[in-house]
């Protein structure tokens, strides 16, 4: 069958999309939290390491079977089985993926929504456009609803585009945008009062705790998650890659690309708390531990901006669009791991993919904000915490233990002759093969227990 969905044009275009759907929302107000609250640099050290001894051997592996299959997950993990036994357990793998992800986008285009939301009520006060900007700031079903949707409508509309003119044009524009915005505010938040102590939190090590299970195996959960592994959103996008472009290298400037976002968000968010802190606004939750999550993101974050007077609009339109660019280039990743599969498998066009499946993910979006306290966490910990890195497993022994190796070097040979004779081939096989399984299990085993 021949391939529909082109391929990115260049090797910047194929970097900035991976790396937009690697960066998210968990980079940006999670691994801060996380650090923080474990060890500071010890956390920071722990998950620097972590994301080259875990992160990167699972990414090459997503990126060499897509790139070698040149179709949707499904296809690409059974076409990789040994027998007729391991194609279905591929296929299924595949398919599981699909739900997990699509699971997942209807969980974050709620939260994106808010992000929108918060940056319209930016340009509300802006034109002082007051009780707007109430309504905008204030949770309300209908208010999460006209959001999503608007959300989804973006995410669709980059979709439908396709891969160059689409995803990697888009991608281009607003990757380099999020590292400008995230500078800006970063150097900004460092020259006001409190923002030392946050630097301190963040960047000096309690080397005391480096040893500590919880904190490693944090920092594991943190490299792995933030890379966008198990559901198949890379898996997709190595299918759009070059037989020219060298695997290996590229897989490792995703890597560095993604942790430069989250130490930059670090950067920007634990100083930006402290100054809140210093401020007269809480940011320790009622166990003690600092506020983190989405209760971080529209409420802890937007008081500070308010402190800020006419200054604090500006910083918070800027703060919000660079969320909103975060939250949009990781949806479009989502959203093509379904779309790609019903394209080649079930010949429908793409527009028409997109927004089917798009107008599917939206009506299960909906369904949570109307039942929000019921399903909101429950999806989140369903798809995250227990589908996703299953998945990522099954990925790693497919890739280890039943693709061909002789088909395997074969294939990162293609833009690499000379890989058999390199430090990645003489490690990597036998490292995705025996510790990527183990280090996945065990962080596993920590997010059940």
């Amino acid at each position: 069958m021949s391939n529909p969905r082109g391929e990115f044009s260049s090797r910047f275009g194929f970097l900035m999309a991976a790396t937009g759907s690697a960066v998210g929302l968990g980079n940006i107000w999670g691994f801060p939290t996380n650090a923080a609250s474990n060890g500071g640099g010890a956390f920071l050290v722990a998950y620097l390491v972590l994301a080259f001894v875990l992160a990167y051997p699972a990414l090459m592996a997503e990126l060499i079977i897509g790139r070698h299959a040149k179709a949707n997950a499904v296809s690409a993990l059974s076409g990789v089985a040994a027998n007729s036994g391991t194609a279905r357990i591929g296929a299924t793998v595949g398919v599981v993926g699909m739900i997990t992800v699509t699971l997942i986008l209807s969980f974050y285009a709620i939260v994106s929504g808010w992000m929108l939301s918060f940056m319209s009520a930016s340009i509300s006060d802006l034109v002082r456009f007051d009780s707007l900007s109430d309504w905008l700031t204030t949770g309300s079903t209908s208010r999460d609803s006209l959001f999503t949707l608007l959300f989804y409508f973006l995410t669709i509309s980059v979709v439908v585009a396709g891969v160059k003119n689409g995803i990697e044009k888009w991608a281009s524009r607003l990757m380099p945008s999020l590292y400008l915005l995230l500078i800006i505010l970063i150097v900004y938040v460092l020259t006001l009062d409190g923002a030392l102590e946050g630097v301190r939190m963040y960047l000096v090590p309690d080397f005391a705790r480096i040893a500590d299970p919880g904190l490693l195996l944090g920092a594991m959960g943190q490299a792995f998650f933030s890379l966008s592994l198990g559901v198949g959103t890379m898996l997709i996008y190595g299918s759009y890659v070059s037989k020219r472009e060298n695997l290996p290298a590229l897989g490792g400037m995703v890597t560095l690309l993604d942790i430069s976002v989250a130490v930059l968000a670090g950067m920007l968010i634990l100083p930006a708390m402290s100054v809140a802190a210093f401020n007269g606004i809480e940011i320790y939750d009622e166990q003690g531990g600092l506020v983190a999550g989405p209760a971080l993101i529209v409420s802890v974050l937007p008081a500070l901006f308010e402190r800020m007077g006419d200054a604090g609009i500006l910083v918070s339109l800027a703060f919000f669009t660079l969320m909103v660019i975060a939250c949009l280039t990781s949806s479009i990743s989502m959203l093509e791991v379904p779309v790609s599969y019903v394209v080649e498998q079930h010949g429908a066009s793409r527009k028409k993919a997109s927004v089917a499946l798009g107008l599917l993910a939206a009506l299960i979006s909906l369904v949570i904000v109307f039942n929000f306290d019921l399903l909101f966490g429950f999806v989140v910990s369903l798809t995250t915490e227990y589908s996703q890195p299953l998945l990522g497993f099954f990925i790693a022994i497919f890739v280890g233990w039943i693709w061909r190796r002789d088909q395997l070097l074969e294939e990162v040979q293609q833009g690499n002759p000379d890989c058999e004779n390199t430090l990645f081939w003489r490690i990597w096989p036998w490292y995705i093969r025996f510790v990527c399984p183990v280090i996945i299990v065990a962080v596993y085993v920590q997010m059940i227990l």
